[in-house]
């Protein structure tokens, strides 16, 4: 860990706010440790372990943090891919993209490009601009298939802890640190983002946590580093990053924040409006703010002229104060204290000012994108309000209330654990595998490899590693092989197939595998 000496609560734990500089350490720094004294004076040399494990302790237990977090994250995920439970959307997407840069290629989704009729050689990048994806290319030399990035994105949440632990133990303690860290592990947020399989957010937390921690710690490099990190994993963190900007410029580094906050605003401009066309997309796919305006500027002239149906629109869903309520409270709403939460805000209103109900809602990843950021401003805003009252004389000495906050966050993080899906860890059933996995083992394997194989969400991701899988949407265009999963609602569409030059290879328990006579 970084680590300044910190004070535990009762010392000076807490005395700077977010955004001043701290001289930085090393990893794993606490007090020297001197070698222990025999009676006569003479240093014990017989326990160098156990010299190591006093001076290195927080490093190890912060490591075995890291390492419990990234199993906890793998284990949901890989148990839900071996249960055919991951879909097609959006895994394969990004399995697509990671394998074309690993063959040193462009990063072609046939999935995305096909369904949205825009060819086989539609480009991720196209879609959302995501160049961070490549650095996982290497992983695919050593296992092909969206496994590797089931496995990456467990990693790279769990990568945060440390930076979350550094944060909490600077400004609240360490027992503190512990605790936030604990909190951000088991996070609902983090789950959710586990359950639905992958998406470039995997960098995020870890990004974030690097780059206010380090930036508050007075470590520009590493912390800019981080950020540049961030305006290249998606076209909208560049609002991330001016709210960074406007962090730093608030608490005291004025030109450093003044900076950021304008590269984030015109690298998201230049994103969304030259290099994503350029790429072959559509700059207002992802832009639905009719009620607002057409682009960044309109939106933020109509914040001015109309506040009232501006505010008016973040709270007119009752599924829109859920994700507000959901946000805030892991950090019992002292978030709303510090002014880090402003790196927070640009991303939660692009969500919830949006026309689509779908983007409103917590079922999906989006809230892992501000989780890091939300509960290191509650960690700020905790310890601002504590400084408040000690100036107040309200607290009596050697009061408890870092402790408390920090272990109510735990405990809050705990409560909404049987709400989402690491609940499912809990079930002896979801460790069993489902009744039709036989039946759907059989039609994979009917599947020769380098194929075109349009598939059903519980195939897809399971064919992806050696055929290249098309979404099964029913449009008739000739795919060698098909492989679903039907009811009775869809017979009549698998017979319209087999009218036209398609054979059945298999029906089994609702599953089906077609084969085009001749390919």
């Amino acid at each position: 860990m970084d680590g300044t000496a910190v004070a535990d609560p009762g010392d000076t734990a807490g005395t700077r706010s977010a955004g001043e500089a701290e001289p930085g350490d090393t990893v794993g720094a606490t007090a020297a440790v001197e070698p222990e004294a025999r009676p006569g004076g003479e240093a014990d040399q017989r326990r160098p372990a156990a010299r190591f494990w006093r001076s290195n302790n927080h490093l190890i237990a912060v490591s075995v943090l890291c390492a419990l977090s990234a199993a906890l994250n793998w284990t949901l995920s890989l148990l839900r891919f071996a249960h055919f439970q991951v879909a097609t959307y959006d895994l394969v997407i990004f399995d697509q993209a990671v394998r074309g840069y690993s063959h040193f290629s462009a990063p072609t989704v046939p999935l995305r490009g096909v369904t949205g009729g825009l060819g086989m050689d539609y480009v991720q990048l196209a879609d959302h601009f995501s160049p961070i994806l490549a650095v996982l290319a290497p992983l695919y030399w050593l296992h092909n298939g969206p496994e590797t990035l089931l496995v990456a994105q467990a990693v790279l949440f769990a990568l945060a802890i440390p930076f979350v632990w550094m944060f909490t133990r600077r400004v609240l303690g360490t027992p503190q640190a512990y605790l936030v860290s604990l909190a951000y592990a088991i996070s609902w947020p983090i789950a959710q983002a586990t359950a639905v399989e992958f998406h470039e957010v995997a960098f995020v937390p870890l990004l974030s946590a690097i780059a206010v921690e380090r930036l508050h710690a007075g470590r520009r490099l590493p912390g800019l580093l981080a950020v540049l990190g961030l305006l290249l994993t998606k076209e909208d963190l560049g609002l991330m990053v001016a709210g960074l900007g406007v962090w730093l410029f608030l608490t005291g580094q004025r030109r450093l924040g003044a900076g950021l906050t304008f590269a984030g605003v015109a690298v998201f401009q230049v994103v969304r409006k030259f290099l994503i066309p350029l790429a072959g997309g559509n700059p207002a796919y992802y832009t639905r703010y009719t009620k607002l305006g057409e682009d960044l500027p309109q939106m933020l002239w109509s914040a001015v002229t109309q506040p009232h149906q501006f505010v008016a629109m973040l709270f007119d869903d009752h599924s829109k104060w859920n994700t507000w309520g959901l946000l805030l409270w892991p950090a019992l709403f002292l978030c709303l204290l510090s002014p880090l939460v402003l790196a927070a805000l640009p991303l939660i209103l692009e969500r919830l000012l949006a026309d689509s109900d779908n983007w409103w809602s917590t079922g999906w990843h989006y809230d892992a994108f501000v989780v890091v950021i939300l509960l290191m401003a509650g960690v700020d805003g905790a310890a601002r309000l504590i400084r408040w009252l000690e100036r107040r004389g309200v607290p009596r000495p050697g009061h408890g209330l870092r402790l408390a906050y920090a272990a109510a966050v735990f405990a809050v993080a705990v409560t909404t654990v049987p709400y989402r899906p690491f609940d499912n860890l809990m079930s002896p059933d979801f460790y069993h595998p489902d009744p039709r996995t036989e039946a759907r083992e059989q039609a994979m394997s009917l599947v020769p490899d380098g194929v075109v194989v349009e598939a059903t969400d519980d195939f897809g991701a399971r064919l992806s590693g050696r055929t290249t899988v098309l979404w099964w949407d029913y449009q008739k265009r000739g795919t060698p092989w098909i492989v679903a999963s039907v009811n009775n609602d869809l017979r009549g569409v698998v017979d319209s197939y087999l009218t036209e030059g398609y054979e059945l290879r298999l029906d089994r328990d609702d599953i089906v595998v077609l084969h085009r006579i001749g390919a």
